[in-house]
């Protein structure tokens, strides 16, 4: 039997599974500059923020090929050092921390996304989901799509 995610939270988690990563995360990077000045104060307390800077300056401080390499192990969940620090955040730092990112990637401090990416149809049937969602849906659907991603932290306590 297939499961059939019944609420925003459950399709996002099972969303960008069927998207390679580097369309995850370009899906997640259209997401953020449509959506992103109404995500970010919708999200995170302000600890939550401040922890999500922490990690945002651990990748903005490597040079852009890292910066995507480094994108690309939290997405699929590679057993690194900062994708660990990722998967340890709650779901609403972790919101924060791509929305960082996006506003990185619009003024240069992170590697931007090339001029000519353009979504594959899934990631188009997938943005067009997102955009027909009331505002509490889209940040539940987006909070189930990042909280899979990172590395599981052993022993350690979700920030």
């Amino acid at each position: 039997m297939t499961y059939a995610p019944t609420n925003s939270y459950d399709q996002g988690k099972q969303a960008l599974k069927g998207l390679n990563v580097d369309d995850q995360l370009g899906l997640l990077w259209v997401v953020y500059t449509r959506l992103g000045s109404s995500i970010t104060p919708a999200a995170p307390g302000a600890s939550g923020s401040e922890i999500a800077q922490g990690l945002f300056n651990q990748v903005k401080e490597l040079p852009h090929e890292q910066q995507l390499q480094v994108m690309r192990e939290i997405a699929s969940n590679a057993n690194t050092v900062i994708s660990r620090e990722y998967g340890s955040l709650s779901p609403e730092t972790k919101l924060a921390f791509w929305y960082f990112l996006a506003k990185g990637m619009e003024n240069g401090t992170i590697i931007p996304m090339p001029d000519d990416y353009e979504l594959p149809p899934q990631g188009q049937s997938l943005l067009g989901q997102i955009e027909s969602m009331e505002f509490n849906q889209q940040i539940d659907f987006l909070r189930g799509a990042v909280l899979p991603m990172g590395a599981e932290a052993k022993g350690g306590a979700e920030i």
